[in-house]
């Protein structure tokens, strides 16, 4: 029950979505492509057919897309794989680019 002369104020709040980023999986002529797809179902929870067609995109076409994310993830999932390349002795190779 509004009080006579109460005045009412509306607030907007506006929520907005983070800026996306892409992973983009580079292709090199060392690391396998075992490593690969362990990479694309493990970090980026990919299935075995979406691992095995994402691989064979960037060994085609030389990079591909593999997942969109919030900044902070993005760079925390490609940080994850050039540990474990590190580890494996390989020269993976990952890039975030803003979507």
């Amino acid at each position: 029950m509004a009080i006579q002369g109460e005045t009412r104020e509306s607030t907007r709040i506006k929520i907005r979505e983070p800026k996306q980023y892409k992973v983009i999986m580079h292709n090199d002529d060392f690391t396998t492509m075992d490593f690969v797809v362990d990479i694309l179902r493990e970090l980026f929870h990919k299935d075995e057919i979406e691992a095995e067609r994402l691989m064979l995109l960037v060994h085609e076409t030389g990079k591909a897309a593999v997942g969109k994310y919030p900044y902070d993830i993005a760079v925390s999932k490609v940080q994850s794989a050039a540990a474990r390349a590190k580890a494996e002795g390989v020269p993976f190779r990952m890039t975030i680019e803003e979507a």
